[in-house]
């Protein structure tokens, strides 16, 4: 019973690590194409920006398009930035929730031990009371 519930533990244990890799690839990922369209949305706004310089005097009505677009993807960015430090807010708190029950599970095993100790004491002063209790006639 006690291998059984230390080996169902375990599992516990391995698939909480496996989520929380899981989470961290996730998020790894996440972080990578973030910064990719950021990065993009750098040279986006560097070209429209060029071009605005370029066409100024030509066409008002299109410079202020250009404003709002460029206001889009600003927030677009803000939005996005939002998004990663949620992201690594539920990273902290599942790293959290992992340690938690990393030591929930070493306090168990610690009682587990303690108990398979009394049982072996227990057991012990069972059979030395039936060796008693035979010599006596």
């Amino acid at each position: 019973l006690i291998s059984s519930a230390t080996k169902s533990l375990r599992m516990e244990t391995e698939i909480l690590e496996k989520k929380l890799q899981d989470a961290q690839m996730k998020l790894a990922e996440k972080d990578g194409d973030k910064e990719k369209e950021i990065q993009s949305l750098k040279r986006f706004i560097s070209e429209l920006e060029f071009q605005l310089t370029m066409e100024k005097s030509n066409n008002e009505s299109f410079l202020d398009k250009l404003r709002k677009e460029i206001k889009h993807k600003s927030e677009e960015l803000e939005k996005l930035t939002q998004e990663k430090t949620q992201l690594i807010h539920s990273l902290s708190q599942v790293q959290e929730e992992n340690s938690l029950l990393q030591d929930t599970v070493r306090r168990e095993c610690e009682e587990r031990f303690e108990l398979t100790a009394a049982l072996g004491r227990a057991r012990e002063q069972v059979l030395e009371l039936r060796r008693l209790s035979g010599a006596l006639p």
